[in-house]
């Protein structure tokens, strides 16, 4: 079995865990919580309101992911640049995340290793990217500590979402420079 392939089979057979746990409160009604429920507390309107808007952030987090792998050179890419929107794939997309994340914040850094444009920078993203993703995992837990690592997983993406913007317009300025 070649390394693609059997690396497939790895994510898939991570996801059953975690397709298990975005199912477990439909199998254990007595549950405490969990997103589904959560999402039951704002109503129909407002559930599907917040769905929308979350989904429409998520686009344009990847648009941006996107843009950071298309920004760098194509020897310092780990994956391809639309790789990335495979974080629509549910329940699939609870792991692949942590190996969209992985992959940019390498391309970024090994990008860093020729491209001026990226000096001032000290991480590329993998602890906060690492965190919103293991926080999003706990976050199935239909408890107050899955409420708890839902919480604290948006803080973690924000700063992750606020970096790789400052990546791509580092990127974006010094490949213009280089042009003129």
């Amino acid at each position: 079995m070649n390394r693609h392939i059997a690396l497939i089979f790895l994510k898939i057979v991570l996801t059953l865990p975690v397709a298990y746990g975005l199912a477990y409160p439909y199998f254990h009604p007595q549950a405490s919580g969990g997103v589904f429920k959560e999402l039951e507390m704002l109503g129909p309107i407002g559930g599907i309101v917040l769905v929308l808007v979350f989904l429409a952030l998520v686009f344009l987090y990847c648009r941006d992911l996107q843009s950071s792998l298309a920004l760098v050179q194509p020897a310092a890419r780990k994956a391809q640049p639309r790789s990335v929107w495979l974080m629509f794939l549910l329940p699939y997309n609870f792991v692949e995340d942590f190996f969209i994340i992985a992959n940019v914040a390498r391309s970024l850094q090994q990008e860093a290793k020729t491209n001026t444009a990226l000096q001032g920078f000290t991480s590329f993203g993998m602890l906060t990217g690492m965190g919103w993703c293991g926080l999003q995992i706990v976050s199935l837990i239909p408890n107050e500590l899955g409420a708890a690592a839902g919480f604290l997983a948006l803080p973690c993406w924000i700063l992750h979402w606020r970096l790789i913007r400052r990546a791509n317009a580092a990127l974006a300025a010094g490949a213009a420079q280089t042009r003129l």
